[in-house]
């Protein structure tokens, strides 16, 4: 009786091919799975080493070519992921899976992020056009969106001052991109311009020639271009200068406190009176 329980529960088991075959995995389809899933190792392999080898060659390219490094990261990583992107796509072809669709999923999907997110990427876009025109460097002294301060870090969305005072600013790139940008550093020399106003009593000449004096005796100022006396105008209470000289710009503002100085001594040296507002009154008798 044993022996016959035996044999019937062996007899009554499925065999790892008839469970197979009741799952509808026949040969057949098992070797066709089998095919799918070789061809998708294979793809993502292919893909993975072409991704990586497009990306060491976009980065090569793009640092032979001096481009910014934040920006050479961007396309070396931009085309590693597109080339990762199609691979998954591919993929999904071998299983017989819609692509179109998905694409049109995937694209009514990025509008949206893109809707929700516009200020960011309005900031990236132009964080990517500063990164490739370079009005201005990490260093410069810029006034930037009313803002003057010197660059300290420039980054896809933001840009980073230290003003003159040492306060930090973070100035989003959309509003740098959109607006005025001056930058100080960006020529080798600038103009130093110091104006002052004198007497009426003063000699005109001799004001011209103790103005030129005072330049000359300040360190620093360039032969050239050539510094400039300018008589400016007759004004309501004063004879109004311009002392205009150039110096380099890494020096322009101690040699605009040298000079203001030295125009302050030599006027006063040579007894020519800096004047002030006046009023005068006349007062008639009635």
């Amino acid at each position: 009786m044993l022996q016959v329980a035996t044999n019937n529960s062996q007899t009554s088991t499925p065999s790892l091919l008839e469970r197979a075959e009741q799952l509808g995995l026949t040969s057949d389809r098992l070797l066709h799975l089998g095919q799918q899933l070789a061809m998708v190792l294979v793809v993502v392999i292919v893909g993975w080493m072409v991704a990586g080898m497009l990306a060491r060659a976009v980065r090569i390219s793009l640092e032979k070519a001096k481009l910014e490094a934040t920006l050479t990261l961007f396309f070396t990583q931009a085309s590693r992921w597109f080339v990762l992107v199609l691979t998954g796509l591919s993929v999904l072809s071998l299983f017989g899976v819609e692509t179109t669709s998905l694409a049109a999923v995937v694209g009514a999907g990025s509008l949206a992020i893109g809707l929700a997110w516009q200020g960011a990427l309005s900031n990236f876009a132009a964080g990517i056009m500063l990164l490739v025109f370079r009005p201005y460097r990490v260093g410069d002294l810029v006034n930037v969106n009313g803002t003057l301060g010197r660059v300290k870090e420039l980054e896809l969305f933001t840009t980073t001052l230290d003003t003159l005072d040492n306060r930090r600013f973070i100035v989003p790139n959309a509003s740098i991109f959109g607006s005025t940008i001056e930058n100080l550093s960006y020529h080798q020399n600038r103009r130093v311009e110091v104006a002052v106003g004198v007497s009426y009593q003063a000699d005109i000449d001799h004001t011209r020639v103790v103005l030129r004096e005072a330049v000359s005796s300040v360190a620093g100022v360039l032969a050239d271009p050539e510094p400039v006396i300018y008589l400016v105008e007759l004004g309501s209470s004063t004879v109004n200068w311009s002392v205009r000289a150039w110096a380099s710009t890494a020096d322009y503002w101690p040699i605009r406190d040298r000079l203001t100085r030295a125009v302050k001594i030599h006027l006063d040296a040579a007894g020519v009176q800096i004047a002030f507002p006046q009023l005068h009154v006349h007062l008639e008798q009635i």
